[in-house]
């Protein structure tokens, strides 16, 4: 059974910073492309940033670029989103998406990050 479970979500105060957690079981964790998403109220959800297999190489939506960090432990089976200079527009529900081997996508329930004062 497939598992994606988010944690570190919060309220925080604009520039403030926070640090998701995105920890998969059932999968080959090392097999699969790592994404975070977000969906503001009202919004349809949003492609944040992914960290790719194997090469580890990063990508990042323009919104966040320079702003959010996105790294992997392969022998924790976790995907971290750090970030930080947080601003208002950055609140929402974030969720982790794993893309295996064979294109199957799972993803997680979602965290709730709050920016504001």
């Amino acid at each position: 059974q497939v598992q994606i479970v988010e944690s570190g979500g919060g309220l925080v105060q604009p520039g403030g910073s926070l640090r998701l957690s995105c920890a998969a079981s059932g999968i080959i964790f090392s097999g699969a492309n790592m994404n975070w998403y977000r969906q503001a109220p009202g919004k349809q959800r949003e492609w944040v940033a992914v960290i790719r297999r194997i090469s580890g190489s990063t990508g990042y939506a323009d919104s966040v670029k320079g702003r959010f960090t996105i790294s992997r432990d392969n022998a924790k089976n976790t995907v971290y989103l750090e970030m930080n200079s947080l601003r208002p527009e950055d609140t929402a529900v974030y969720y982790c998406n794993a893309v295996t081997i064979g294109t199957s996508n799972y993803w997680g329930q979602g965290t709730q990050v709050t920016v504001s004062s």
